[in-house]
């Protein structure tokens, strides 16, 4: 049976592809953790929340963990389906996007859509897309939402499983068909809950790319710090939100954890900051624990990152421990079935299709799915990957820096205790 869903065609925004806006129903259950602590309610008990989860040597989620819990629910997720003109492709990819932004981040209207990855991936490769705003982010936020012991990291993990199983079945309605394969691409937080997904259902997924990602939690305190967050309701776009819902409490703070020196329009860092979206005190609580376990999954990994990411890599990605041509090519450690590829984008920083270079960037993943047999047609092109010299040495020149993840042991993860990474 399809699942119901409020469908509105909307007039192409390029001349190559047909989006819909939907509203798609799901269930989702997921085991969460029961914190005891009060919700803070104004910028004081933010900070000192902040203060508490950046501490080193400590692990404040440990500390103020109570136990589990069920939690399950219906809720109504939003979500952007796109498709050349032509009609949908044999493969589909599924966009999950980070903190600080909504499902807009793959699409951004920001100077005509020059920023789209949207339009890249349908009008110049084919394919169909799906991004969807995260359960309690955007237009995804259900009524009353508990920001604390509901809106945590494992609750939108299984709505992103949910909304695979239908999209891969065809049950979603205002969707025409479904697809011969389904690959998934994360955005920070985004890219956690693909690692997560795939590690719980090695099945799931045919593909995946994992941008702005690693698994070394010693920078979460950059990023916790560097945001400047504060109680996002007192922002007037926010005031229907409860309490423990958290923003970005200035342009500077997006800035720092976002944008790399010299790679980005003054206009964008405005842009970004007027249209942030908040994050829960939940997923600021409970996100380290999804990367923290090895992954059964065997098919194709490709992980992107910006050289100077600051959540992920302390603002230099190259800078990374012996035997490795980079700080993410240390998840090939966890990844037992696979070898990885990793591409490091020369000057980016943490918000990848914000930058200047976003088409290295788009170009990046566009090319290596194709090259994975994962194109619009679900072919292989056999041509060459982006990534500079395609060089598996890691010192790739021009668009980008790209190696084979190698080495064994465990690296570095959980910056604010053994089992909590990064966040973003």
């Amino acid at each position: 049976m399809k699942y119901l869903a409020a469908a509105s065609t909307l007039a192409a925004i390029a001349s190559a592809r047909n989006c819909q806006q939907l509203a798609v129903p799901v269930h989702a259950a997921a085991r969460n953790a029961v914190f005891d602590i009060p919700v803070p309610a104004n910028n004081i008990e933010t900070t000192n929340f902040i203060l508490n989860l950046s501490q080193q040597g400590a692990n404040y989620t440990e500390s103020v963990l109570q136990g589990y819990q069920t939690v399950s629910g219906d809720y109504e997720i939003a979500a952007q389906y796109c498709e050349p003109d032509s009609g949908p492709s044999d493969t589909l990819q599924i966009l999950t996007h980070g903190i600080g932004f909504d499902r807009t981040y793959w699409d951004s209207p920001f100077n005509n859509y020059n920023y789209s990855y949207v339009d890249e991936a349908v009008d110049e490769y084919g394919y169909s897309t799906f991004a969807w705003d995260r359960l309690g982010i955007g237009m995804s936020t259900p009524p009353n939402p508990d920001p604390l012991n509901e809106i945590q990291a494992l609750l939108e993990v299984d709505a992103l499983r949910a909304l695979t199983e239908a999209l891969r079945g065809g049950e979603v309605d205002g969707i025409s068909s479904s697809f011969d394969k389904v690959v998934h691409i994360g955005h920070s937080f985004g890219s956690q809950h693909t690692y997560a997904l795939t590690a719980m259902y090695p099945d799931i997924s045919d593909g995946i790319t994992l941008t702005g990602f690693s698994q070394n939690g010693s920078f979460a305190a950059f990023f916790l710090l560097g945001g400047n967050f504060v109680e996002a309701n007192g922002n007037a776009a926010f005031s229907d939100l409860p309490d423990g819902y958290f923003a970005a409490g200035n342009p500077s703070g997006v800035q720092t954890n976002f944008f790399a020196p010299q790679d980005f329009d003054p206009a964008i860092l405005t842009y970004a900051y007027n249209n942030g979206q908040p994050v829960t005190v939940g997923e600021l609580l409970t996100f380290g624990g999804e990367t923290g376990s090895p992954n059964p999954f065997a098919g194709p990994v490709h992980i992107v990152t910006g050289e100077r990411d600051i959540p992920y890599c302390g603002g230099n990605c190259l800078a990374a421990p012996t035997g490795y041509d980079s700080v993410p090519a240390t998840s090939q450690q966890f990844f037992e079935n696979t070898d990885i590829d990793v591409t490091i984008i020369p000057g980016a920083g943490h918000g990848l299709n914000l930058q200047y270079t976003h088409p290295q960037t788009y170009s990046s993943i566009l090319n290596w799915f194709a090259d994975n047999g994962l194109a619009a047609d679900g072919s292989s092109s056999g041509g060459s990957s982006s990534g500079g010299n395609n060089g598996k040495d890691g010192k790739g020149k021009g668009k980008g820096y790209k190696g084979k993840g190698k080495g064994k042991g465990r690296g570095q993860h959980g910056g604010w205790g053994k089992h909590h990474g990064p966040p973003a």
